[in-house]
C-alpha cells in the first residue's frame, strides 16, 4: 500500500499530489477570568464543560435546570460556588460574562432569546432551532443586539475540517455533483433495560415540557427526548444537522430547493420520529445524501465529497483524499488525521469571541440554515415524502 500519512498541527498542513491547503493557525488570547452560566444541566452539557475546562480561563457562577439532581451536580462541579435556579429566567438576573445552553430542542429559542435581552453572550447547541420560523427570530434576536452567539457546530472549529474545506473551495476535487452523508448510531443499549429512575419530586416536568401540548411523564421521553417531535427532530436535526453544516460550508451553498425522504420507525415504533432514514436533498449544482440507522453503530457517521477530479472523505476522526486518476494500489494519495476534539477549540473559540467582540467562528446564520435542512427533510417526511422549498 502507497498511501502516505501526513501529520496535522494548528500551525501547518503538510500535502502532497498536487493538492493545496491554507494553514489552520488560530491564537487566542485569555484574559480574565469568564463568569459562565449554565442552562440545561444533562449528558450534552457535562461534555460541553470538559471541553471549557479545556480551554479554560472560565467559571460557572450559576446553573439552571428542571431536575434539581443535574443542579445539584453543577454545583457540587463548581466546587459549591454556583448557585441554583430551577427557572433559567432567574439565572439571567445575575451579573454573567456568557451562558452555555444545552436545554431540549424545544427551548433553545426562547432561552437564545431571552439571554441575548439580558445583555449575555451565548453558546447555543445545535440544532439552534426546534422549528423553520424560530430561525427568523433567533436572526433578529442576535443582529439586533451586541451580543456574541456561537453556534454548537464544533467542526467549524476542528483543525481538519477546515482543511478539508479549503481543499474543496481551492478546486482540488473538481466539480462536486454529490455529498454523501451517513450517521449510523445503536440505540438499542437504552432501550433494552429500564432507564434511571427519576424522583418526580425533584422534577418540574411542566416546566420541561414548555409550550408543548402537556403529557404525562415518561422516562423515554425525559431520557431520549430527541426522538419526540414536541422536544426534538431525530436524526434530521440530531445528526444530519451537523453534516449539512459542513456541506454548507464547503459548497458555499445553503438552502436546498428540494427534498425526498424514505423513513420508517422499524426498531423503535413508540417513539415520534423514524429511526431509518434515507434522505436526499437537491442544492443548486449539486444533491445530498443522508442514510442512517438507530440499530446499528458500524461505520459511526461521516462525508464523503465526490468530485470528478478526486472524493474526500472526512469524519471527526480524520480524511482522506482518493484521486481519480490514481490507480487504485495508490490511494488514498492524502490523508490526515485530528489530534483533538474540536469541541476544545470550539469552545476557545468562543470565550476568545467574548472578549476580543468578533464574529465567533459559527455564528448564528450558519446554525439557522444547518438546522433549516433537517426541518425540511422532516417537512417532507409529513408530506408524503418529498418537498419543494420555498413551497409553492
Amino acid at each position: 500500500m502507497l498511501a502516505m500519512k501526513y501529520q496535522l498541527d494548528r500551525r501547518n498542513f503538510i500535502i502532497a499530489g498536487g493538492l493545496t491547503a491554507l494553514a489552520s493557525t488560530r491564537v487566542l488570547g485569555a484574559n480574565d477570568m469568564l463568569r459562565v452560566g449554565v442552562i440545561g444541566a444533562g449528558g450534552r452539557m457535562n461534555d460541553l464543560l470538559n471541553a471549557a475546562d479545556k480551554a479554560g480561563g472560565y467559571q460557572i457562577a450559576a446553573v439552571s435546570d428542571v431536575y434539581a439532581p443535574r443542579r445539584d451536580a453543577i454545583k457540587e462541579r463548581s466546587k459549591g460556588t454556583a448557585t441554583i435556579h430551577a427557572d433559567y429566567r432567574e439565572l439571567l438576573q445575575q451579573k454573567l460574562d456568557a451562558v452555555i445552553i444545552a436545554s431540549p430542542d424545544h427551548w433553545h429559542v426562547h432561552m437564545a432569546v431571552d439571554a441575548i435581552a439580558a445583555g449575555t453572550d451565548v453558546y447555543l447547541e445545535k440544532p439552534v432551532s426546534h422549528t423553520i420560523e424560530e430561525g427568523a427570530t433567533l436572526t433578529r434576536a442576535v443582529r439586533s443586539s451586541k451580543q456574541i452567539l456561537q453556534c454548537g457546530m464544533q467542526q467549524r472549529s476542528w483543525s481538519h475540517f477546515r482543511d478539508a474545506v479549503d481543499l474543496i473551495q481551492g478546486g482540488s476535487l473538481g466539480r462536486i455533483p454529490q455529498v454523501r452523508t451517513y450517521w449510523w448510531q445503536n440505540y438499542l443499549a437504552y432501550t433494552s433495560q429500564p432507564f434511571k429512575p427519576v424522583d418526580m419530586q425533584a422534577l418540574d416536568w411542566k416546566q420541561w415540557q414548555g409550550g408543548a401540548p402537556e403529557q404525562p411523564f415518561n422516562a423515554e421521553r425525559f431520557y431520549l427526548w430527541r426522538w419526540f417531535w414536541n422536544s426534538g427532530g431525530g436524526a434530521m436535526t440530531d445528526l444530519f444537522t451537523h453534516w449539512i453544516d459542513v456541506v454548507h460550508w464547503a459548497m458555499k451553498s445553503d438552502q436546498p430547493t428540494y427534498a425526498q425522504i424514505l423513513a420508517d420507525k422499524h426498531v423503535f415504533p413508540q417513539w415520534d420520529c423514524p429511526d431509518t432514514l434515507q434522505a436526499a436533498l437537491r442544492y443548486p449544482g449539486f444533491d445530498v445524501v443522508y442514510e442512517g440507522s438507530m440499530a446499528s453503530s458500524i461505520d459511526d457517521g461521516g462525508l464523503e465529497f465526490r468530485g470528478t477530479e478526486a472524493t474526500l472523505k472526512i469524519n471527526r476522526g480524520g480524511f482522506t483524499v482518493h484521486r481519480e486518476s490514481a490507480p487504485a494500489k495508490s490511494n488514498p494519495v492524502l490523508r490526515a488525521d485530528s489530534f483533538q476534539d474540536g469541541t476544545i477549540t470550539h469552545m476557545q473559540n468562543f470565550f476568545d469571541c467574548i472578549k476580543s467582540r468578533k464574529e465567533p467562528n459559527a455564528p448564528v446564520e450558519t446554525g439557522i440554515s444547518a438546522a433549516r435542512a433537517g426541518h425540511i427533510a422532516n417537512l417532507a417526511y409529513h408530506h408524503n415524502g418529498q418537498i419543494t422549498w420555498p413551497p409553492k
